[in-house]
């Protein structure tokens, strides 16, 4: 009997995604769905399109993008939709536009520009700003089309901002009323559609003017207060990335959060240079806590990470060392007039980087 398809992708080789051995095989799609994967050649596809000597794999999920300005001003997702990417998700390390009141704009738009070198003047052209609270931003994305899927989660830095104003900017703890309102407004986020939460409590954070992400050092009591809003609402992700100085106390607070809440974790995790073993202790600890009923997942690079370097963007080599940081106040041009020293750049490279007091103490 013929099955009637909209579409029979044909004779590639294809990787299911269950870990068994490749095999040769169609995939139908009907209706937006895989209804058929193998051999059968009784299918028939409105369209066909003939993949031998081709890959064919399930869409692959980026649990880790930026594309929170992109996404108000274009359709096509480049370069996550032209890598075999069919999801994304936005809002991490508590980076994003939304909520965001007029007057605090140029600061969410600074904060992005320094996490992910984006080029102001793109943000500050492409960015519509037709909408103030999360939900609103939601309905405006809900509003376009892409050429993939997306999602987002509410990112700490926008919500503190929207709640404390210069106060968050300064990192000062969070008030009674301030947790109150962060809270209210991260359950309205999660009605909304939101996946989760996302916070960053790294020094790499810090927006294009040099400040530090003012997410930071917020207290234990001001996340707590917004998990459990997520908790009320039985839905969304934990997101985190932090440099764990002191990774047992930083740890224990993360799993109070969690037991609090109720609500799973997923936390990046990587090796860092000055400390190569404290990975092993936060996989460690990331079992404990499987073992104990709760839910914490690791976010880890699939392969290295490439980075844009130079002396104008947020990162370099020597961006730590105790001569650079001396010159971090510098125009770009005085800058590079000084980088031209014979002595100051023997200096720069003889040194040790010195990442925890960069630009400041915490």
């Amino acid at each position: 009997m013929v099955m009637e398809v909209d579409l029979v992708i044909r004779g590639g080789t294809i990787a299911d995604g269950s870990g068994d051995a490749l095999f040769e095989g169609d995939v139908a799609v009907k209706d937006g769905r895989i209804v058929a994967v193998g051999r059968d050649g009784a299918l028939r596809g409105a369209e066909d399109i003939d993949a031998r000597g081709k890959l064919v794999t399930p869409g692959f999920v980026d649990i880790h993008t930026h594309y929170d300005g992109q996404v108000t001003w274009e359709n096509t997702l480049s370069p996550s939709s032209g890598h075999g990417v069919t999801s994304v998700l936005m809002g991490n390390c508590g980076v994003g536009f939304a909520p965001c009141r007029p007057a605090d704009r140029d600061r969410l738009v600074r904060l992005m520009e320094g996490v992910e070198d984006l080029p102001e003047v793109v943000l500050a052209t492409g960015l519509p700003w037709n909408w103030e609270s999360f939900s609103d931003y939601l309905d405006v994305l809900d509003s376009r089309q892409y050429d993939i899927d997306i999602a987002t989660q509410l990112p700490h830095a926008a919500l503190r901002v929207f709640a404390m104003g210069e106060r968050a900017a300064a990192r000062e703890d969070a008030t009674a009323d301030d947790c109150t309102l962060m809270a209210k407004l991260a359950e309205q986020a999660v009605k909304a559609g939101a996946l989760g939460f996302g916070t960053s409590r790294t020094i790499n954070h810090r927006a294009s003017d040099g400040t530090l992400i003012p997410t930071l050092t917020a207290a234990e009591k001001e996340l707590t207060a917004i998990a459990e809003a997520l908790g009320r609402q039985g839905a969304g992700v934990l997101q985190a990335v932090s440099d764990f100085d002191d990774v047992d106390a930083e740890l224990a607070m993360f799993r109070r959060v969690m037991e609090r809440s109720g609500r799973p974790l997923s936390l990046s995790v990587m090796q860092w240079h000055q400390a190569p073993e404290k990975w092993r202790t936060i996989m460690e600890w990331a079992r404990q806590c499987t073992a104990d009923g709760l839910t914490v997942r690791g976010q880890v690079n699939g392969r290295p990470v490439g980075m844009m370097l130079g002396f104008q963007l947020s990162y370099h080599p020597f961006v730590y060392t105790p001569t650079f940081k001396s010159l971090a106040h510098l125009a770009p041009a005085e800058r590079l007039q000084a980088l031209r020293n014979p002595d100051v750049r023997a200096k720069i490279v003889h040194q040790t980087p010195e990442p925890s007091d960069f630009l400041g103490k915490r």
